[in-house]
């Protein structure tokens, strides 16, 4: 079953965070708070969505998809980006990441969004054949450039 996340799944979307990162190796770069979660997820002005995959037997989270809308100029219309999506290694295979896929293909249909993106690890094999076997192909065309830490700090301090 695939639900919208509430209030009170954020310590299981934390917790699923960590998984995520030790599964990407790189648990250091995980430092999100619950606290900055609830507030991006739950807060006055929401900047993230998440959904929650549970087990359809014991109703238990088993997975999430965190994502928020961008949007694309040349097509004059919203998009989703996908963030994270995660699901636990004890039930891979159970069709809930699909499910979790499923769903936001769903969202953007019904809203008149016009992509789904996301991007994922270049060693992480299973994961692109898997989205390979939904109909997903790479942007290989495409570079990913990202700014952080004292690097973003500097630019930041630049003055125009």
């Amino acid at each position: 079953m695939i639900r919208p996340a509430t209030p009170a799944d954020v310590p299981v979307i934390h917790a699923l965070i960590r998984e995520l990162a030790e599964y990407e190796k790189a648990p250091q770069e995980a430092r999100a708070s619950e606290e900055q979660l609830r507030e991006a997820l739950f807060g006055e002005r929401p900047a993230a969505f998440a959904h929650i995959a549970e087990d359809d037997t014991t109703g238990e989270p088993v997975g999430f998809a965190l994502w928020f809308l961008n949007f694309s100029t040349w097509r004059g219309v919203h998009g989703i980006y996908l963030e994270d999506l995660y699901v636990r290694p004890s039930v891979r295979g159970g069709g809930h990441g699909r499910a979790l896929l499923t769903e936001l293909a769903r969202i953007c249909v019904s809203r008149g969004y016009e992509r789904l993106e996301w991007s994922v690890l270049n060693w992480n094999r299973p994961a692109i054949g898997f989205y390979e076997s939904l109909g997903a192909r790479p942007q290989d065309e495409w570079t990913v450039y990202r700014l952080t830490d004292d690097a973003l700090a500097k630019l930041g301090r630049t003055a125009g």
